[in-house]
């Protein structure tokens, strides 16, 4: 037997992203720029590496969660590494509490990650102003916390943000204190730490500093006492801020707000006149429902790799029985997916649990079964009415009720020659609610 299900197994984890820069990651990607609609990594790059390679620039990337986006940034910085730049990646999902996240924690977790980043390559450097800051932080928060006097900015920024982390009240108060001082903060993050980083960075031969924020599309969706949500305070009423950092930065935002009715605001505020770059769900169906071929081979083929990554691609369809009974179940599997990536591993992850490969019809349909009934579960009525006003206009509107059906998966984007189009997730097309509901309508036509 060619398959080793040990590694078909930690290949299939739906929690864990390809990290492009190892070679035995590297064989499981698959680069699905063909049927997304457009090469979007490549737009980031040659943003920063061709266009403007010595100015910083500010991108914005946002797409389903679970959709590949932590893969796609892991393979930017891959390449940008490759073309000399020096690349910070971090997930703001470790350093950030994304309940209660500002503008200063986002800052700060920034200038942090740089530091350390550059400590590991002995590039240290103490900016004056957060030693003073420090020291009156320790006063005014009344908690020990031992900086150290020699302590390097990221571990003064790391030990103050752990200890609010564990308290609300704390974080607050840290909050009240340094949001007055946020520009004094950013002139001090740009120009005694990252500009330079910059220079000493040139001086080791690398082009410049690129910093990839991930995971911060993963903000609570809260309203806050203003109207606005947490995401629409922080990225659009705070956007100029964010984007003033002197490096590349590429942000990961919420997929909600490019559908508010702000998202011009956005555009300008944090974009600096350009749009987020999305990434859409892998199309294996067309906006008419008919099966879309070379969608649904590319899925085979993630699958497929992730079972036998040293095969060649075209002799890997010859191995299919492997895995599973017939190429059917792999197609069934593909197509229940709705081209999202996380969901599709996690279908094959929960086979894997149940029995060996090769996977029968019996198992895959069970395995379908429970992913439709966990998900339908969380839908109330008023959500399904407006899942069903998705599907017959194939568009989403910007209200925030609809951020809850992005965020939750219950409808996924596509893009085509035509432009955007939505369509519902197909684990729930296949409920008795919707069955009804589709059966009604078409009595009424």
């Amino acid at each position: 037997m060619l398959l080793d299900l040990e590694r078909f197994y930690q290949a299939c984890n739906p929690s864990r992203p390809l990290i492009i820069g190892n070679a035995s990651d590297r064989r499981y990607y698959i680069d699905f720029a063909a049927v997304r609609g457009g090469k979007i990594i490549e737009a980031l790059q040659r943003t920063i590496a061709r266009i403007s390679p010595d100015v910083p620039t500010c991108q914005l990337f946002t797409g389903h969660l679970g959709c590949g986006k932590s893969t796609e940034l892991l393979r930017l910085k891959a390449e940008l590494e490759v073309q000399q730049f020096h690349v910070v990646y971090f997930e703001s999902t470790h350093v950030l509490e994304m309940a209660d996240v500002d503008v200063t924690d986002i800052l700060l977790a920034i200038a942090g990650q740089v530091s350390q980043s550059l400590e590991a390559m002995k590039i240290r450097f103490k900016p004056a102003y957060f030693t003073k800051l420090f020291g009156e932080l320790v006063d005014f928060l009344q908690t020990p916390i031992d900086l150290g006097v020699e302590a390097e900015l990221s571990v003064g920024i790391a030990k103050i943000t752990a200890k609010t982390k564990e308290s609300p009240q704390l974080r607050r108060r840290l909050r009240d204190y340094l949001e007055p001082r946020t520009a004094n903060i950013l002139q001090s993050i740009n120009q005694e730490l990252l500009e330079r980083a910059n220079k000493e960075l040139k001086a080791r031969g690398k082009k410049g500093l690129v910093v990839i924020v991930d995971n911060l599309d993963r903000v609570a969706i809260r309203p806050l006492p203003s109207g606005r949500s947490l995401p629409e305070y922080l990225f659009i009423q705070r956007g100029e801020q964010l984007r003033k950092l002197n490096c590349h930065v590429v942000y990961t935002i919420p997929l909600a707000l490019t559908f508010s009715n702000d998202s011009a605001e956005l555009q300008h505020r944090l974009g600096g006149g350009v749009a987020p770059k999305v990434l859409p769900m892998i199309p294996v169906r067309l906006r008419s429902g008919e099966i879309f071929t070379q969608g649904l081979a590319m899925m085979q083929q993630m699958v497929l790799a992730r079972a036998f990554p040293d095969i060649l691609p075209s002799d890997r369809l010859g191995l299919i029985t492997e895995v599973f009974d017939s190429l059917e179940t792999l197609d069934r599997l593909c197509l229940i997916s709705g081209g999202h990536v996380r969901d599709l591993l996690g279908l094959l992850f929960d086979c894997l649990r149940e029995q060996d490969p090769p996977f029968e019809r019996d198992c895959v349909e069970l395995v379908i079964q429970r992913q439709r009934d966990y998900r339908a579960n969380a839908i109330d009525p008023h959500e399904w009415e407006l899942i069903f006003q998705v599907v017959q206009q194939q568009r989403v509107r910007g209200d925030i009720q609809y951020h809850a059906l992005l965020r939750s998966l219950f409808v996924f984007e596509y893009r085509d020659h035509q432009g955007a189009w939505f369509a519902v997730n197909p684990v729930l097309a296949e409920t008795e609610k919707f069955k009804s509901w589709l059966n009604d309508t078409h009595k009424q036509i």
